[in-house]
């Protein structure tokens, strides 16, 4: 068959899913683009905001080996002549930049999809050869959602310029249940359309598909148990361990054999290891890192302890003020971090403190790990911070990062006054120390200031600290 024969089997196969939604009784609602006020995180300055806007794009926290997750959404796409396709195409390359050095995987929601509001071929043909290597090494899966026809057909024309190992990342769904074996379902951000076409769908077919079982009310858990508690409960457990011991054990294997290792914290691993190194931690028993012969398993383990915290380390009270520090002048971010983090609880504080100068480490060591505060603060964002109810859109991402990032690079002022808290006790100095050597005593900079210089290793003679207006 020929390339105009498919184009047109194409067409006529997008007529019939038209038909078929239609018979279903799900009319395509029109779009109702947000205000600037609907999402704060979102402003009209976005470079994008022109498609951003429509919501097409959303980050939907991680799948269940950990790696990032952004969902496509079709019903969301406005009729062709109010999107500027070539726009659509630079926004989807600029919020994927934010995380091909990372393992990701992309959720592909096929419903909506009609002759109004369809990309010609031709286009999607070109998007696909602007995508190389570096977009396509890291996508793990790409999971298509509801497909049909008109997708066997474009599989049909896209086939010869696909590979056969891109090609095997890519997994069908017919109902939006068989995405729960792989993914964090409730963190998915899936539109009320697609939800409704679902529920019809699965009438059609046989009846109800059973709905997947309630998840049992949760156990109290172990006296050992290290994931999923709150810190204060790690900390009762423990002796009153600021430090949770998952935390100080993960960072210290990875100080002594992992800070030079290229890609630290991209990486993904096997979920069965990851699991098996949880039961391990919550019955009490001990894990030797050295027996998987993967620095970057205990990397994992790290952010999934982060992630598995009833309440994110930042905490829920503190989201909206982090987002709005893309909106605070470039010169003073610094000192907005500094007081946002007042306000957080002492153990927290103590917490966060541990870790940010740990990281900090890993940043001064990017020449060889190719881990920076800004790569790095792309990993963690999502896991030091997220709302109380949902996932964070997409535009959250940018003020998180920027907010992480700013805790890494600049962490000796962040962090530099214990005075400011009012005392934190030993445990907490203890516990700065041992990431990372705190400023003390210091004169006081000049608002706006920050130091470039990053702290010196222990027992190493501290470098000058210049001082220049921060980005």
């Amino acid at each position: 068959m020929s390339q105009p024969d498919l184009e047109e089997l194409a067409e006529i196969e997008l007529q019939r899913d038209e038909e078929k939604a239609a018979a279903l009784s799900i009319a395509r609602k029109p779009l109702v683009v947000p205000t600037p006020g609907q999402d704060p995180a979102l402003s009209v300055n976005h470079p994008f905001y022109d498609v951003a806007r429509h919501g097409i794009l959303q980050v939907a926290g991680e799948d269940r080996f950990g790696r990032r997750v952004i969902t496509f959404s079709c019903c969301r796409m406005p009729p062709s002549h109010e999107l500027n396709h070539r726009r659509l195409l630079e926004y989807l390359k600029h919020t994927l930049d934010q995380y091909v050095e990372s393992d990701y995987t992309i959720v592909y929601f096929h419903y909506g999809l009609n002759s109004r509001n369809k990309p010609s071929l031709g286009w999607l043909q070109s998007t696909y050869k602007e995508f190389d290597r570096r977009y396509k090494k890291n996508l793990k899966a790409l999971y298509v959602v509801h497909p049909t026809n008109f997708i066997k057909v474009l599989w049909t024309i896209f086939k010869p310029l696909i590979s056969h190992k891109f090609g095997r990342k890519i997994i069908y769904f017919n109902y939006l249940s068989e995405l729960r074996e792989h993914l964090k379902y409730g963190q998915l951000i899936v539109p009320p359309e697609v939800l409704r076409y679902d529920e019809k769908l699965r009438n059609l077919h046989g009846g109800q598909v059973p709905a997947p079982a309630k998840t049992p009310p949760p156990r109290p858990p172990l006296p050992t148990q290290q994931f999923g508690v709150s810190l204060q409960y790690l900390k009762d457990k423990n002796q009153g361990e600021l430090i949770p011991p998952v935390l100080r054990f993960t960072v210290t294997y990875l100080r002594e054999k992992g800070l030079r290792t290229e890609g630290l914290f991209r990486r993904s691993a096997s979920v069965h290891t990851i699991r098996e190194i949880q039961r391990l931690y919550n019955q009490g028993k001990p894990v030797n890192f050295d027996d998987y012969g993967d620095v970057h398993i205990p990397a994992v383990i790290l952010k999934t302890f982060l992630r598995e915290l009833p309440q994110p380390l930042l905490t829920f009270t503190a989201y909206e003020q982090i987002l709005g520090i893309t909106s605070v002048e470039s010169s003073l971010r610094v000192t907005r971090c500094h007081q946002i983090l007042q306000s957080l609880p002492e153990h927290n504080y103590a917490v966060l403190r541990y870790l940010m100068g740990f990281l900090h480490e890993v940043s001064r060591e990017s020449i060889f790990n190719k881990m920076n505060s800004s790569n790095l603060a792309c990993v963690f964002g999502l896991n030091l911070i997220w709302p109380s109810q949902g996932a964070s859109s997409l535009s959250a991402l940018v003020p998180m990062n920027l907010f992480t990032e700013l805790l890494i690079e600049y962490y000796e002022m962040v962090f530099s006054t214990q005075e400011a808290r009012g005392g934190l006790g030993a445990g907490a100095v203890e516990a700065g120390e041992q990431s990372g050597p705190v400023s003390r005593g210091r004169t006081p900079r000049r608002p706006g200031l920050v130091p470039r210089a990053s702290a010196a290793p222990d027992g190493a003679r501290e470098t000058p600290l210049v001082l220049e207006a921060s980005r």
